[in-house]
């Protein structure tokens, strides 16, 4: 079986490669296109390979990508672009699942039968269209209509205005940001004005963060059984909002406002906090909850440096309780969760020292008329740095990704260098490193032993989940 799914991915990129090369060709010699279009035609095959240096070692990741960009100008007024990807990861096909996921280490507090009845899905044998849009140009209008990526924010790997297309955590945060948003069918009208830009969004096609495979190493965020999900592409539910920009004084500002869904579930639950010694399995009855952003955005460049700086103001956001019951019947309060407005805001500077590009950036959410049940620190600070070099003369780069999750104590660090021997090839080593102490909810099981339930203290974490997870990696492209 092996053998019979690589020879059919070998085939499939070596005849998309073909057919590529003679539509470029077709295209620049045969004048088949109408007077004034054209046709454009890019893409790469890529190699991604990764291995967990932590108990149990194991490759965990051997993914060969094929990717294709295409974009065809029907005239001054109309574009069609396209974009997408298809990959299989062969890591699957060679070595063992639970060695990869380092499911039973990692879950040695919950019931081992529990471990064993979870279903083994696989990142993997993925085709999938990214993009697929026309572009309508007018002389002040434009309109985007189908699947895209709409980006409202302005800072380097953080998003705080900027919540439009919801994140696939298939790998955690690794890949870069654009790879792991979510594209959504949806409309863009740009209105041009004599002092600025008014951006006009609808997006019928409602979607929400997509979690790791169950049981894969990332796993993380799962769906609950019984998650009430809204129906979507219905006018009723449907996400629409509007930006306007403007250059004030020499500054680029922006205004925007955002009717969304949260795409994370809220997680009502019914807990049993209080009861003679009694340990009570928790009942969840997760559903998607509407909020409201108003937000903006500040940029200014000052002596070389660039200042970036984020805002927005949230309306309906449910955060999660801890162990509390005030009312006094057993049970934890409010079903789990209390609704909270919340400012989230980012700060930043783009600058260069010795010949090296650096953006660092601080963000923090403030939870407005706090309770002291709340899981999340009234204020949670982050603090982001993104650092790359060029050596021209050896046509290489190194880059450097750190995240610092200050309240949680955790962290995420990715050095990554590369190099291109040749135009059109690249090739990329690098480090993931995972800091911090795994979540703790509520109760925890003895040796794996469904029958010795133990009560602990709630702790919500995020990187530190992982820190078993630390990897090196390699990346090989090819463009064409």
């Amino acid at each position: 079986m092996y053998n019979i799914q690589r020879c059919f991915f070998i085939c499939v990129v070596f005849l998309y490669a073909t057919l590529s090369h003679f539509s470029l060709v077709i295209a620049e010699e045969i004048p088949l296109l109408p007077e004034g279009a054209s046709f454009r035609a890019s893409g790469y095959l890529k190699n991604e390979t990764a291995y967990r240096f932590r108990e149990p070692r194991s490759y965990t990741k051997i993914r060969n990508t094929l990717y294709l960009r295409s974009t065809y100008v029907a005239n001054r007024w109309v574009e069609l672009n396209f974009a997408g990807r298809a990959y299989y990861d062969l890591a699957y096909d060679l070595f063992d699942y639970d060695t990869i996921s380092a499911r039973p280490s990692r879950e040695i507090d919950q019931p081992l039968a529990f471990i064993e009845g979870l279903p083994q899905e696989k990142d993997s044998n993925i085709a999938e269209i990214r993009e697929l849009y026309v572009d309508i140009f007018g002389k002040k209008a434009d309109l985007r209509l189908g699947k895209q990526f709409i980006i409202w924010g302005i800072l380097t790997g953080v998003r705080v205005v900027d919540e439009i297309n919801p994140m696939d955590f298939k790998e955690l945060i690794t890949p870069p940001l654009l790879e792991y948003r979510i594209p959504l069918w949806s409309a863009k009208l740009d209105i041009y004005q004599k002092y600025g830009t008014l951006q006009l969004i609808w997006i019928p096609d409602i979607r929400f963060n997509k979690p790791a495979p169950r049981g894969s190493e990332w796993e993380l965020f799962q769906e609950v059984p019984g998650t009430k999900y809204p129906r979507t592409f219905t006018k009723k539910n449907s996400e629409f909002g509007f930006r306007y920009s403007t250059n004030f004084w020499d500054n680029e500002l922006t205004f925007s406002y955002f009717y969304t869904w949260d795409d994370f579930p809220v997680l009502y639950r019914k807990v049993l906090v209080a009861g003679e010694g009694e340990i009570q399995e928790p009942e969840f009855f997760p559903r998607y909850e509407r909020m409201h952003m108003l937000g903006g955005t500040f940029q200014r460049t000052v002596g070389g440096q660039i200042l970036k700086a984020e805002g927005v103001y949230v309306k309906g956001k449910y955060f999660g309780l801890s162990a509390v019951d005030r009312d006094g019947d057993g049970y934890l309060d409010h079903q789990g969760v209390l609704q909270r407005d919340h400012i989230r805001v980012g700060v930043g500077l783009d600058f260069n020292i010795l010949k090296a590009e650096v953006s660092p950036s601080i963000t923090q959410w403030i939870i407005l008329k706090y309770d002291n049940a709340i899981l999340q620190d009234r204020i949670d600070t982050s603090v982001n740095l993104f650092v790359r070099k060029t050596f021209s003369k050896r046509s290489a780069a190194f880059e450097l990704l750190g995240i610092f999750l200050l309240n949680l104590k955790e962290a995420y660090i990715k050095p990554k260098f590369s190099f291109r021997p040749t135009s059109q090839f690249e090739v990329a080593v690098g480090v993931d490193m995972f800091y911090g102490k795994k979540s703790q909810l509520g109760v925890i099981a003895i040796g794996g032993r469904p029958t010795e339930l133990l009560l602990v203290a709630q702790s919500t974490q995020f990187i530190g989940n992982f820190n078993a997870n630390d990897r090196v990696f390699a990346e090989f492209k090819y463009s064409f």
